[in-house]
């Protein structure tokens, strides 16, 4: 194994490495387009530039592979059925633009300025709201009928066997799995209930066996639409927090500070970077993957050039196009099933950053902050001006931080 030291040197151990860090992250990188109508093979594809393009910015310092950000999933799902998916990735490529404005502000004023404009009283309550308003999208797809429930696709007692038997497995994955096994849960879920689908039916293979084996992804490019872009550049609040943990996470695990080399400010214009190149080919917008953070504290595998060779890898695969057919071939339930595990977990997240910071919910300043999230978020507020409406959870976002700045605190 690597140890240490950046090593470009070619080495066939590293490409199974490399190869290996992509498996770990490969179940979570495929959900995000597969539940939000973008194409699977674009989101390998910009997994891989992305990767690629925060190495080159972090000067190929730290270990970290770059994929499919679960905290758009929603904004996603309205945006495409709102403004179409073009208008949408606009909105995406803005939101990676927040990044490079907070890596300047960070870069200027000191890593303090994040807590102090984005404390856990704003961001625990909006990544609440991130999980608790797929929850509807969970239930819906887990018993056969579309995201939103408008249709049905199969019978419902044969949807919730496959759903329940994918919620079953990626837990016990999670739970009892060993080694490499406990780092791809959502991988053995989608695994399990696309065998027990098959034996019921729900799979069709016409599209795979059409599907060429070269093909380019179906790439698309974002048309601007203000709108669009008010509603989503605040959701980046979430995941700017959630790139500053798993930049500590990965320091604590290789021993090295990147807090101070590269920086974090060069980590947050790496990750904003990156999310904007992929909305703008088509793809879901990239975070930093806690998962292969933890493969690499399994396989103590410190290079980050192994990170180069999953994201060639990926970039590889991005244009093989029975992997797409074949990944859009899974059955809704399937998705259902492991999406009710995944959108609470991300509710519990957002109730573990308010937990860990000891804050005092019942105190009026912080009763007021994150109830107003909460509602505003969870109730579908919204405020219109002229022709731009903000909804949701941009409007919870930015009320948060705009009570957070102007409500006296007593503690100063």
């Amino acid at each position: 194994m690597t140890t240490g030291s950046t090593d470009y040197s070619f080495r066939f151990q590293d490409c199974l490495l490399g190869a290996q860090m992509l498996f770990v992250a490969f179940g979570a990188l495929v959900l995000a387009p597969l539940l939000t109508g973008l194409d699977p093979n674009v989101a390998l594809f910009t997994a891989g530039a992305g990767t690629l393009l925060f190495q080159v910015i972090t000067k190929g310092k730290v270990p970290v592979f770059l994929a499919s950000s679960f905290a758009f999933i929603a904004p996603i799902i309205y945006g495409a059925q709102t403004w179409g998916i073009p208008q949408t990735l606009s909105g995406l490529a803005a939101a990676g633009l927040v990044y490079v404005l907070l890596a300047g502000l960070i870069r200027w004023r000191g890593v303090g300025v994040l807590h102090r404009l984005l404390p856990p009283v704003v961001t625990g309550p909006v990544i609440m709201v991130i999980g608790l308003i797929l929850a509807k999208v969970a239930v819906f797809m887990a018993v056969g009928k579309t995201g939103d429930g408008s249709a049905e696709l199969f019978p419902r007692a044969d949807a919730l066997t496959v759903s329940m038997i994918s919620l079953v497995a990626t837990i016990a994955a999670s739970l009892l799995g060993r080694g490499i096994l406990k780092l791809i849960p959502i991988l053995v879920g989608i695994v399990a209930g696309y065998t027990v689908s098959f034996f019921l039916g729900m799979v069709h293979f016409d599209a795979i066996s059409a599907a060429p084996w070269f093909a380019i992804p179906n790439f698309t490019f974002p048309q601007w639409n203000w709108e669009a872009v008010l509603f989503i550049v605040p959701v980046a609040i979430a995941p700017a927090i959630e790139h500053f943990g798993d930049i500590l996470a990965i320091s604590s695990v290789t021993g090295k500070n990147f807090l101070k080399d590269p920086g974090v400010h060069r980590t947050m214009l790496g990750d904003g970077l990156a999310t904007t190149l992929a909305s703008c080919l088509g793809g879901p917008p990239n975070t930093t993957y806690s998962e292969v953070t933890g493969a690499v504290a399994l396989t103590r595998a410190f290079n980050p050039a192994i990170m180069t060779w999953a994201a060639i890898t990926a970039i590889l695969l991005a244009f093989v196009g029975k992997l797409g057919a074949c990944l859009q071939s899974i059955p809704a339930p399937v998705m259902g099933g492991i999406m009710i595990l995944l959108f609470g977990a991300i509710t519990v997240v957002g109730i573990n950053t308010l937990v860990r910071a000891g804050e005092d919910l019942m105190q009026a300043r912080n009763l007021a902050i994150v109830a107003v999230i909460l509602v505003f978020g969870i109730g579908g507020m919204s405020f219109g001006i002229s022709e731009v409406t903000i909804s949701g959870i941009g409007l919870a976002g930015i009320t948060g931080v705009v009570l957070n700045l102007i409500l006296p605190n007593p503690k100063e």
